[in-house]
């Protein structure tokens, strides 16, 4: 086979949407279709494939993503199954970073829920190409047209209806493809391996003609070639729409919507045929571009075997122990028992092993070329984010960008075993996951670990006791903050001290000045470079940045904060960078004492979905927390409250909400600001 033909093969797709939507559901489907696996795990029952962890098991969702490959009509599928819990957008994140096209799955019943927003803002971003699947049309309140009328409101996208559904609820019994004209049947017996198409009924042909006019319509805005036709009335075959809309997913311009219901077996063949038909091989996507390392200079890195290696580490994962790293390679060869290099770190490593993935389950190769994702066993120091690439041909690639924590915990540990044995554990943890954040209480001596949410700390308390034996006590959750100034205030700090034999001199005044919500920190110097030498300055930012690490009333980072240095002395021949630096922090802590200093809270969007009857109580729990409603909307039956509370007044809300509404109140959160509350 030739090498381009192989890569166009491959499609290197992600499984993306809210919790509870179906994803998992999808993909086991997709695993037993496809001849992966032999048996339909159930997530339930605990027995996903994709869902291998114990607290995935036992929780019935998915923390980590987890990738997998199969085959469908001789095309390699390579699959990552990613969470859909807030607490775990990284996990999302870092993959979408490295695929070329993504399966967005909507629960028919929920329509467009809050996360699946921003998974789809996430694959936006990176431009991947997406196609949808509408799933669970058999539960009752399934709402296949108002839920792709949802994904133009909310998510701002162009649905291209290829399927809609015969019957819906308890009555949903096939699909009718747009495309082909015919209607799909699933056989219940054969847990729906067998399926049979064939004549659309009489009573469902009048709207079938109707949605393919549509989608003829729609397809025709973006393809001259479809218009022609369009305007010409002449027939348009299967053929020439599938190229058509392969053409405008790749382009950004359409999400081709299916239908079906997974748990039902119904619907996942055509979802199959879709992903190898309309979204991109790794030859169809834009090359992706670095930069040289020392030079800066751009590299464009093309999906060839011949070019110089450059692969990204999107994801390092610690089972039993070990460090397993998750590559995707993006140009030239990544060979078993050679040398690769990281321009990050200026290092060598050496790659023992390359495994091709399933689950957890693994098959070891000696060698895998462009468009491949892998997991990589021998690389002792790169991280998540990382360049793998040749030492005489060094690429950096776009590093990845990871999200601040807003919570955290106490833990320490119960024995003294326990205690030599969390540090290390807690190393591995962050090597796994970069939004962990661990750091000493100096006041109390207590290990904080800090991350995305209640469920994330959850999590990794749980795995430290089972999978590395370690013991721990957690206190309660502690809201992470951040510090701000009320108004603008001067600091003056004069060092002058021998150190080691040396004086060191520096007479500082700087004045600070609040920023905006947002705009982070920023430094500028108002003195001459005759009076103070460029070096110099950079030592008074240094400090000035440094100083803001922690501020004055609890030890937060302080944030939107202007630093303007109006006056510097450094004395005759005394003046070094060590005493500007100095100086400049302790000035910055006289301004930040002058400048009313107060805490800004980690404000959370939350959107609560709450029948109709219990709208005015949760409304007044929102109001007593301190809440702001900024809408609500009518959808079928129920209330969807939009509104922004303060991170630590939603503690516990999940049992106030049921115990406020009978157990029928659902709701979701994710960050939103720092703000005051």
């Amino acid at each position: 086979m030739k090498k381009t033909e192989k890569l166009n093969n491959i499609r290197n797709i992600g499984i993306i949407a809210h919790i509870d939507a179906g994803k998992t559901t999808v993909t086991e489907r997709v695993l037993y279709y496809t001849g992966r696996s032999h048996k339909i795990g159930e997530v339930h029952d605990g027995e996903a494939v994709m869902d291998w962890m114990v607290d995935e098991q036992e929780r019935g969702i998915t923390i980590t993503s987890a990738v997998t490959t199969c085959q469908w009509k001789g095309k390699d599928i390579q699959v990552i199954d990613t969470p859909g819990h807030v607490d775990f957008t990284i996990e999302v994140e870092r993959s979408l970073r490295v695929l070329d096209g993504a399966v967005g799955v909507f629960c028919a019943v929920g329509g467009v829920e809050p996360q699946s927003e921003t998974v789809w803002r996430q694959a936006d971003r990176y431009k991947v190409p997406k196609i949808a699947f509408v799933n669970k049309l058999d539960r009752i309140g399934a709402d296949f047209l108002g839920t792709v009328q949802m994904m133009r409101d909310r998510l701002k996208a162009t649905p291209l209806i290829l399927q809609i559904p015969v019957g819906s609820e308890d009555s949903f019994t096939g699909v009718i493809d747009l495309i082909t004209m015919q209607q799909i049947q699933w056989d219940d017996d054969s847990l729906g391996a067998s399926f049979s198409a064939g004549e659309i009924d009489a009573a469902l042909k009048d709207d079938a003609e109707i949605y393919r006019d549509q989608m003829i319509e729609t397809l025709a805005e973006v393809d001259d070639e479809i218009m022609e036709a369009y305007l010409a009335e002449s027939p348009i075959d299967a053929k020439t729409l599938q190229d058509a809309i392969h053409k405008a997913t790749v382009g950004l311009h359409l999400v081709p919507v299916l239908c079906g219901s997974a748990l039902k077996n119904k619907g996942i063949q055509p979802l199959l045929d879709a992903i190898v038909e309309f979204l991109p091989s790794p030859a169809e996507v834009p090359a992706i571009s670095g930069v040289h390392p020392e030079t800066g200079e751009v590299i464009v890195c093309e999906p060839k075997e011949k070019a110089a290696l450059a692969a990204l580490i999107f994801k390092v994962s610690m089972i039993e122990g070990r460090k397993l790293s998750f590559v995707r390679v993006y140009s030239g060869m990544l060979n078993a028992g050679s040398d690769v290099y990281n321009p990050s770190r200026k290092k060598k490593e050496k790659l023992s092993r390359i495994l091709k993935m399933h689950a957890n389950k693994r098959e070891r190769v000696d060698a895998v070329g462009p468009g491949s994702i892998v997991g990589v066993v021998g690389l002792k120091e790169s991280s998540t984010g990382e360049t793998l690439c040749q030492q005489d041909k060094p690429v950096l690639l776009e590093q990845m960008e990871f999200y601040e924590p807003v919570i955290s915990v106490a833990v320490e540990p119960k024995t003294h075993a326990d205690q030599e044995k969390l540090q290390q554990v807690l190393d591995k943890f962050m090597a796994e996951d970069p939004t962990l954040r661990v750091r000493e209480d100096e006041d109390t001596g207590q290990i904080i670990l800090s991350g995305m949410g209640e469920l994330h700390l959850e999590i990794i308390t749980s795995r430290m006791q089972r999978e590395f034996n370690t013991q721990v006590n957690v206190g309660k959750p502690q809201v992470v903050y951040r510090e701000t100034i009320e108004s603008a205030a001067s600091g003056s700090a004069v060092f002058d001290k021998e150190v080691a034999g040396n004086r060191h001199y520096a007479e500082v005044t700087l004045r600070l000045a609040p920023q905006p919500r947002g705009e982070g920190n920023c430094f500028e110097s108002l003195v001459d470079e005759t009076v103070l030498a460029p070096a110099l300055a950079k030592a008074a930012e240094k400090g000035v940045m440094e100083s803001m690490e922690s501020g004055i009333l609890m030890g937060y980072p302080v944030v939107d904060v202007k630093a303007v240095l109006t006056a510097a002395t450094a004395g005759e021949a005394n003046g070094t960078e060590l005493a500007f630096t100095v100086a400049a922090s302790m000035a910055v802590r006289e301004a930040l004492s002058l400048g009313g200093s107060f805490l800004l809270d980690p404000i959370m969007d939350v959107e609560i979905l709450v029948p109709e009857d219990f709208m005015g109580d949760v409304i007044g729990d929102l109001n007593a927390r301190g809440g702001k409603v900024e809408a609500i909307e009518p959808k079928m039956g129920v209330q969807i409250i939009k509104a922004t509370v303060p991170l630590a007044k939603m503690f516990g809300y999940s049992t106030s909400l049921r115990s406020a509404t009978q157990g029928r109140g659902t709701f979701s959160m994710q960050f939103s600001r720092f703000d005051r509350s």
